[in-house]
């Protein structure tokens, strides 16, 4: 029996699918093993977003390399459908294969002895290859869609994945169905832009509010909660149905990336600032006690001080729970990439650092506001130093003691106090926890 081992760069949707195509391996009766127990063949699944990918993706087949000199190793991943000869020349890579291939792997290298570059050109990519992690977290993350139509200036994205296209619904709610009647409580849908749900074949056939109000009758499942979506296909529909939901949890990850009006009109975003403001208070209105997170960008070309403090000003004063923060780099084949006006690197890691100390803040007063109040915990199987990590349903992160029989259950906690490292006390009559603000 050969060993298989698998590492996932990058985000959600990635997950989702290493898990599948590992299924796909143990199905044919190979042995899934940890990345340092000498597997035979290694599948490496990469992320373009930042700038580091090249150095992340050689630095990961060289210690494989280290670990099992004679294995075969396989990159696929968006890295893999922009780079790929690129990637084939890094020592030790034996197959690179692209968007539209990364899911028939043993009808291209049969037995992993044969190797080479299989990665056609992305508009080939057109198939939809349905996805869920399972066994690999304690929540799952189901895929509902992948690529994008939109044409931001300064994203890869459409380049490594190719056009929007979905599942159906009654294919989805069938896999959240076969979730649920595992242990799994938790399920996280995740894709390229989920909110642009519905293209199957080129044409647009369902929408994606349609889709939650489906999945919120599937058995089995406690905590359904949406991985990011874009603000203007945030819809007030799907706000109002969130907040009634009997399964959808109270948070949101809205992409703004910049508060500047004009920058965002260069990015090519499909939305301005005022949106995303109305957006956060309907949030607030129908959900006082939701989190939102934010994704946003620093340093883009023609951010400017000016600019720049639009942005850090719009998000101080923007009833926000956190943010991820984004140093813009420069990426190969992308609109930006030309403009004029591109920000000193100092100056893009100064106004980082600025908007990750905001963040902090933002993240602090989030679980201030909720002292004082019980809310539902769902423990997860992380352990560190004899402590243990879970979420509330709103997104506020806790620790408590190592029990085992909390691993993957719901426990109702009352937030008590926040230590001076930041850190909420939480309790219940039977154990005590902390949740983390960092």
């Amino acid at each position: 029996m050969k060993k298989v081992a698998f590492y996932t760069l990058g985000c959600k949707l990635n997950y989702s699918e290493t898990s599948s195509i590992s299924r796909m391996f143990e199905d044919r009766g190979y042995e899934k093993v940890d990345f340092s127990n000498q597997p035979d063949i290694f599948i490496i699944n990469t992320c373009s977003v930042t700038e580091n990918a090249d150095k992340k993706c050689r630095k990961i087949v060289k210690e494989a390399k280290k670990i099992s000199p004679e294995s075969f190793v396989t990159i696929i991943g968006c890295y893999a459908q922009l780079k790929p000869k690129e990637i084939s020349e890094i020592p030790g890579v034996d197959a690179v294969l692209g968007a539209a291939e990364k899911f028939q792997l043993f009808d291209h290298l049969d037995d992993f002895t044969k190797g080479g570059v299989f990665a056609s050109e992305i508009k080939e990519a057109t198939t939809y290859n349905a996805s869920y992690s399972i066994a690999d977290r304690t929540r799952t993350f189901l895929k509902v869609q992948d690529g994008c139509n939109y044409g931001c200036a300064f994203c890869t994205i459409p380049l490594a994945r190719g056009k929007s296209r979905s599942d159906s619904i009654s294919n989805i709610v069938k896999q959240a169905t076969e979730i649920g009647k595992t242990e799994v409580k938790e399920v996280v849908l995740t894709g390229v832009n989920i909110g642009d749900f519905g293209i199957q074949e080129g044409k647009r056939k369902e929408k994606f509010i349609d889709l939650i109000k489906a999945l919120d009758e599937v058995e089995g499942i406690d905590r359904f909660r949406i991985s990011s979506i874009e603000p203007n296909l945030l819809s007030n529909d799907i706000i109002e149905f969130v907040a009634s939901s009997k399964k959808f949890v109270p948070h949101f990850h809205i992409p703004l990336q910049s508060g500047s009006d004009t920058i965002l009109k260069s990015m090519n975003r499909r939305y301005l600032s005022d949106l995303y403001v109305k957006r956060v208070k309907k949030i607030k209105e129908v959900m006082p006690n939701c989190c939102i997170g934010v994704d946003v960008i620093t340093g883009f070309p023609g951010e400017d001080k000016e600019e720049f403090l639009k942005t850090y000003n719009f998000l101080n004063e923007l009833d926000v729970s956190y943010l991820h923060v984004f140093t813009y780099s420069e990426r190969p084949n992308t609109k930006a990439i030309s403009m004029e006006n591109p920000v000193p690197q100092k100056d893009r890691n100064e106004r980082s650092k600025m908007l990750r100390t905001l963040s902090e803040k933002k993240r602090r007063h989030f679980y201030e506001q909720h002292l004082n109040g019980n809310y539902t915990v769902l423990f997860e199987d992380d352990v560190e130093d004899g402590m243990m990590y879970g979420f509330t349903e709103n997104y506020i992160r806790v620790t408590a003691k190592y029990d085992p029989l909390l691993i993957n259950e719901l426990k109702e906690v009352f937030l008590r106090s926040i230590d001076s490292n930041g850190h909420v006390e939480i309790s219940e009559p039977e154990f005590e926890a902390v949740a983390i603000s960092g």
